[in-house]
């Protein structure tokens, strides 16, 4: 709980056995009200440690992809009746201590999402990120930055916070069910002119913790400059496309329970 926010901690995991202990071991148990692990069918430990640390543990029945393992994640965690949600990798790779900061900017009620920056205080590299993924993270991040009209320092990273009602009002569920999605959900964040803020994540990269090949990240790659022209087209009503659409039918939209 933080200054009377309800705070929900979900981790998208797949094959994250050998990292997810100390990963959870580092999260700020003293602010933070509840774990919520979603397993996309891995085809290793990961639901047994997530069970033996008292995490609460739901598993998919079949792989539905990085995008869709976070549509349950949010969904449980509106369900759980979380006012904040941090979303973090358990592969370690993303600090677990900045979550006091990252969801302390949203309970002041200054931000609606907050990212955590690998590129903020330059540490990207030194914390192992390769070079190829750091110069197209870059190149990226500046195309998006001057066909949205924004100032992002990354648009890029998987460490990310928000208010229960960015959740709530974003259509979801028509963002694709692979790694794209993180991308169309911040390009939806900027569709509805809500308030992103950044803090610096210093990252690492190491022999456990998850990263897609280059094929995948070409495909990212392009989905990414997809979406950026679409949203460019939005705004100059030129398009409708579903990411932006305003369908309620679109959005989580679970219901708060009774305490």
């Amino acid at each position: 709980m933080l200054h009377g926010n309800r705070i929900v901690v979900v981790m998208p995991a797949y094959r994250a056995g050998k990292t997810l202990e100390e990963c959870y071991a580092a999260i700020p148990h003293d602010i933070v009200d509840q774990v919520l692990l979603v397993d996309d069918a891995s085809d290793d430990d990961t639901l047994a440690v997530a069970e033996r640390l008292g995490i609460t543990a739901h598993r998919h029945p079949q792989n539905r992809g990085y995008g869709g393992n976070q549509k349950t994640c949010y969904r449980l965690a509106l369900e759980a009746n979380a006012d904040i949600v941090v979303m973090l990798h358990p592969d370690y790779q993303y600090e677990p201590r900045l979550i006091t900061a990252m969801a302390a900017m949203i309970a002041s009620g200054v931000y609606e999402a907050v990212i955590g920056s690998r590129i903020l205080g330059n540490t990207a590299l030194a914390g192992g990120m390769p070079l190829y993924k750091y110069i197209a993270n870059r190149a990226l991040t500046l195309t998006q930055n001057l066909v949205a009209g924004c100032k992002l320092s990354e648009f890029h990273t998987g460490y990310r916070a928000f208010s229960r009602r960015v959740l709530e009002t974003l259509p979801l569920k028509a963002n694709s069910d692979d790694f794209v999605f993180d991308n169309q959900m911040l390009m939806q964040l900027l569709a509805h002119d809500f308030a992103i803020g950044e803090v610096s994540c210093p990252t690492r990269y190491f022999a456990d913790a998850s990263e897609i090949n280059l094929r995948r990240s070409i495909v990212y790659g392009l989905g990414v400059l997809a979406t950026t022209w679409q949203y460019r087209a939005w705004r100059w009503r030129l398009a409708q496309p579903r990411i932006f659409s305003r369908d309620p039918g679109l959005r989580l939209g679970a219901a708060r329970k009774p305490q």
